[in-house]
């Protein structure tokens, strides 16, 4: 499994990666893009949505099976990558890049640093 050292991770297999203007960057792990199979559709949150931790924000439906996406942290859509509307698969493609599904501006920048890093990530999915 890819798990890139940049970023931090949730334990519903959501990635995040703080960005330069102090946002967020959100998506799905190559081990949940994995798991779901090929991805047919994506829900995407609407920008200026305002996110609980935890709280859903959209789903991501495969062949397999339509599975929920949680926000890592709280804060405010901020923008979405409206690519996954006709490209979905690019979440199979590329879930660290061009399958990027939004930016939050986060209600506390500090809370960033209690999500997971890649090691602990990786001791998670593989138990």
């Amino acid at each position: 499994m890819n798990v890139p050292d940049t970023l931090r991770y949730s334990s519903d297999h959501e990635w995040a990666l703080l960005l330069d203007d102090g946002s967020i960057k959100i998506g799905i792990t190559d081990y949940a893009q994995d798991a779901l199979g090929d991805v047919v559709f994506v829900e995407l949150p609407d920008v200026g949505a305002a996110l609980d931790a935890g709280a859903t924000f959209g789903e991501v439906e495969s062949t397999k099976s339509v599975s929920d996406l949680f926000a890592p942290l709280a804060g405010t859509v901020a923008a979405v990558n409206d690519q996954l509307t006709e490209n979905p698969e690019k979440i199979n493609e590329d879930p660290y890049g061009d399958g990027w599904i939004c930016t939050i501006a986060p209600t506390d920048a500090t809370t960033y640093d209690s999500l997971l890093d890649a090691a602990a990530y990786l001791q998670l999915i593989e138990g």
